[in-house]
C-alpha cells in the first residue's frame, strides 16, 4: 500500500509537496485542505480541494498530513492542532522558539497517540544534522551558518503580515568577507550582524504608513532586529518583473582541529545551491513524511526532529538494499 498523503495549505510550499509526492513512487496524494474557498484553488494535477475543517472527518484515509503554513502564525496552532488527529510534518523555522513548539506538538502527539516530525527542511534541518555531524567529530572547533543570496520564504511571510503590505520579498546575503575567512579555518569570531545583511522589497497597500512598516520590519524580533536591513519599496509591476523566482542557498561549516596538541586543522562545508527554496523544502517534508510513517507503523509516537530520526527511514528503499548500494 501507498503511504497516503494530506496538504494543508496550498502556496508556494503546498505545490512543491504536490510535486514531490507525484514523483514518489510509494505515496499518492489524497487532498489539500485550505482556509480559502476550495472552489478558487486549483491544483496542478486535479488534485481534490475541501475546506479545512473537513480534514478532520477524513482521519481513515490518510497516513501523514503535511502542514504548508507559515511559522509566524500558521504552524503554531495548526500543529498541534492536527497532531491530535493525524501524523504530522512540518517546516517550522523559528529556530529561537522551536523548544516551545516541540513541547506544545509533543503534548498533542500523546493525546492523539501520532508521530510529529517538527522543523524539517533544510535550515532547520539538513543543516541542522550537518551542524550535529560536525560537533560530534570535531568537538574542538566552531560552528558557522551562511544562508543565501536567496528569498527567505519565512521572513517573506512575516512582511506580508505587517498591516499596510500587499507583497514582499526578502533575501539574505552572506556577507563574503566573513565566508571566506571561515573557508580559510580563520576562525574568526562573528557577531549575527557580521555574518548576514537583509535585503527586503516590499509592495504597500494605497496609503499606507510607509515608515512604520519600514521601522516595523527592522524591529521585528527573531526576523530583523539584529540584522543590518535595509528595505525598498517598490511597484507591484516591479515585484512581478524582478523577484518572482525562488532561489536560496548557504553553507554550514565546521572548523575544528584534531592531535595531542590540536596541531592539524580541519573544515567541513556542507552547501546548497536551490533553483526553487519551496520545492527544496517541499522535498524534504515528504522525506520525513515517509519516516513519520514508518515510525508510527512500528509503534513510536510523540514528537521529533530530524536530529530524532535515523537516515534509513527516509530512503524508499529497504535495509538490504541501502547497505549495498550506498554503503
Amino acid at each position: 500500500m501507498k503511504i497516503r498523503i494530506g496538504i494543508v495549505g496550498y502556496g508556494n510550499l503546498g505545490r512543491g509537496v504536490e510535486s514531490a509526492v507525484t514523483n514518489s513512487d510509494d505515496m499518492e496524494l489524497v487532498g489539500v485542505f485550505t482556509r480559502r474557498d476550495p472552489s478558487t484553488v486549483h491544483t496542478h494535477t486535479s488534485l481534490p480541494v475541501y475546506k479545512m475543517e473537513e480534514a478532520f472527518n477524513m482521519k481513515d484515509k490518510i497516513d501523514v498530513m503535511i502542514l504548508c503554513g507559515g511559522s509566524a502564525n500558521d504552524l503554531p496552532v495548526q500543529t498541534p492542532q492536527f497532531a491530535e488527529c493525524f501524523n504530522v510534518v512540518d517546516s517550522f523555522d523559528t529556530h529561537a522558539k522551536i523548544p516551545e513548539h516541540f513541547n506544545r506538538v509533543n503534548e498533542a502527539c500523546k493525546i492523539g497517540q501520532t508521530i510529529a516530525v517538527i522543523s524539517a527542511g533544510w535550515d532547520p534541518g539538513m543543516f541542522s544534522l550537518n551542524r550535529l555531524y560536525g560537533q560530534a567529530i570535531l568537538p574542538h572547533g566552531a560552528d558557522y551558518t551562511f544562508w543565501g543570496k536567496g528569498v527567505s520564504q519565512g521572513h517573506s511571510d512575516a512582511i506580508r503580515r505587517i498591516d499596510g503590505v500587499k507583497d514582499a520579498r526578502q533575501y539574505t546575503i552572506p556577507v563574503e568577507a566573513a565566508l571566506e575567512s571561515v573557508r580559510d579555518g580563520q576562525n574568526p569570531t562573528l557577531t549575527t550582524r557580521q555574518k548576514h545583511t537583509r535585503e527586503c522589497f516590499v509592495v504597500a497597500k494605497e496609503g499606507a504608513d510607509l515608515v512604520k512598516i519600514e521601522e516595523t520590519i527592522k524591529t521585528m524580533p527573531n526576523y530583523f532586529a539584529d540584522y543590518d536591513t535595509t528595505v525598498h519599496f517598490i511597484s507591484e509591476d516591479e515585484l512581478q518583473r524582478d523577484h518572482q523566482g525562488i532561489p536560496h542557498g548557504g553553507v554550514v561549516f565546521r572548523s575544528g582541529t584534531t592531535g595531542f596538541d590540536q596541531e592539524n586543522k580541519h573544515v567541513i562545508e556542507y552547501r546548497l545551491k536551490l533553483d526553487s527554496n519551496p520545492e527544496f523544502t517541499s522535498s524534504v517534508l515528504v522525506a520525513y513524511a515517509r519516516a513519520a510513517y514508518r515510525m508510527h507503523q512500528e509503534g513510536m509516537n510523540g514528537c521529533k526532529t530530524v536530529l530524532d530520526i535515523a537516515p534509513a527511514y527516509l530512503h524508499p528503499a529497504d535495509g538490504e538494499e541501502l547497505r549495498k548500494n550506498l554503503l
